[in-house]
């Protein structure tokens, strides 16, 4: 065992079972705090957080399959596909099967999901306002969680 791993599992014996210093509750009840203030913002779009995020993969590149946004949300399939024909019903994209391969499903924005982004530009400076943070804090504070989900989906394949 490196010394580095025995320094981990030497804090790892000693840690804290108080509710307050555990990572993961800090990350849920902000998440909790988040989600209150983008259900109030994604209220005027009349969408979801989930369909909201959808909506972005979108507007970033349309016509991708269902596995393109999955990959882009860590979503599956199987949690994928209900999102995405509620948001057919709601007229924000199409589910086109693959002519090459029937068991691709191509999705596309509607005309209304286009319009929508235009609507959408509150949202990041709603969601900015809510944080108080500076713009370098907020940038400081995404990329830690960024490097932090990397490091945690690499060490749990």
């Amino acid at each position: 065992m490196s010394n580095m791993s025995t320094q981990k599992q030497l804090s790892t014996n000693n840690a804290s079972l108080l509710l307050d210093e555990q990572l993961c509750f800090a990350l849920y009840s902000t998440m909790l705090g988040i989600n209150k203030v983008y259900r109030k913002l994604l209220k005027k779009l009349g969408v979801t957080y989930s369909q909201y995020l959808v909506l972005l993969v979108l507007w970033e590149q349309d016509t991708l399959t269902v596995s393109e946004i999955g990959e882009r949300l860590f979503l599956d399939s199987a949690t994928l596909t209900p999102l995405l024909k509620r948001m057919e019903t709601q007229g924000l994209l199409l589910r086109i099967r693959a002519k090459s391969d029937e068991r691709q499903v191509i999705i596309n924005l509607t005309e209304q999901g286009r319009i929508l982004q235009q609507v959408a530009k509150e949202v990041p400076n709603g969601v900015f306002c809510a944080t108080e943070c500076t713009p370098d804090e907020l940038s400081s504070i995404r990329e830690n969680l960024i490097q932090l989900r990397d490091r945690l989906f690499r060490n749990t394949k």
